[in-house]
């Protein structure tokens, strides 16, 4: 059965996934709104070191888990911010469950999107512009980064529906 955190969890990030599929945005509030609740059920969970070594551990984990990503502009902020919601209820050790299956799930999704959109050209372009610099630098050769023109994106992917998706999984699979 689950508990109050995990139902709450839940409500969360379907909503965030519902908010994202239909304006492509993840409400501040409903990040907001999620870290406080998640630091008052720790509180109240009765164990004296849940709001540091749960909440805070999980916020961060979350945090620094997506954060690559959105400083390669591959996904939001909003989406780093969802992240860093779902480890402030899961904790560290969960948060890294959730991020690698959502990393997989959202990787997936953006196959399929580029699949289905036409544009497998495209999108192999804009990754050969990007990561060349980026594999040309870890050899050693000293090259400035080279952003990507306006209006170069093949599309972006809803990551609050990987997410929701990889908590709902991982959720479920601790009560199996």
């Amino acid at each position: 059965m689950l508990n109050a955190i995990e139902v709450i969890l839940i409500c969360l990030v379907a909503q965030a996934a519902v908010t994202d599929l239909a304006m492509r945005k993840i409400p501040n509030v409903l990040i907001l709104s999620g870290l406080l609740l998640a630091l008052l059920l720790h509180m109240l969970s009765g164990q004296p070191w849940a709001p540091a070594s749960q909440w805070l551990a999980g916020t961060l984990a979350g945090f620094f888990l997506f954060l690559p990503l959105y400083l390669l502009r591959g996904m939001a902020a909003g989406d780093v911010k969802l992240m860093a919601m779902v480890g402030a209820f899961a904790g560290p050790a969960d948060a890294l469950r959730v991020a690698v299956l959502a990393y997989i799930i959202g990787g997936v999704m953006a196959l399929l999107m580029l699949l289905c959109s036409g544009r497998r050209r495209d999108g192999w372009r804009n990754l050969v512009q990007i990561g060349k610099p980026l594999l040309l630098r870890s050899l050693g050769v000293p090259l400035q980064p080279v952003p990507l023109a306006p209006g170069a994106s093949i599309g972006g992917v809803p990551y609050g529906l990987a997410v929701a998706l990889a908590t709902m999984v991982v959720v479920a699979l601790a009560h199996r």
